[in-house]
């Protein structure tokens, strides 16, 4: 799938992945060493990560239903948690994704087929 911050005209990734069963929510981005630029995960629905057993930090942008971004967790680092109670669903990218993207909180998220 393609994420795009359509409130700034950027694009959050191009190769981004769902996880919206129990076990590939459950099992996330656990056992991989990093993820290359462009790629992500998009669970949903989920309210709230966990970092433990991680093996590298990323950003997790956590959207509504309407895909607006509620909040961002920006190089979160291994065996951390975060979350968000508005949240619907998380997008998990490579770290720095958010701030190279300028993404905020209040901006509108398109997520497409590629």
């Amino acid at each position: 799938m393609i994420v795009r911050n359509t409130t700034k005209g950027t694009e959050l990734g191009d190769n981004v992945s769902l996880a919206g069963t129990g076990k590939t929510r459950n099992k996330g981005l656990l056992g991989r060493d990093g993820l290359d630029a462009g790629e992500g995960l998009w669970i949903r629905p989920c309210e709230a990560i966990h970092m433990f057993f991680m093996r590298f930090a990323i950003d997790a942008v956590f959207i509504d239903k309407k895909k607006r971004v509620t909040k961002i967790a920006a190089n979160l680092k291994p065996w951390r948690l975060s979350a968000s109670l508005r949240a619907h669903s998380v997008v998990e990218l490579p770290a720095g994704t958010a701030q190279r993207t300028n993404t905020e909180r209040g901006d509108q998220l398109e997520i497409v087929e590629a």
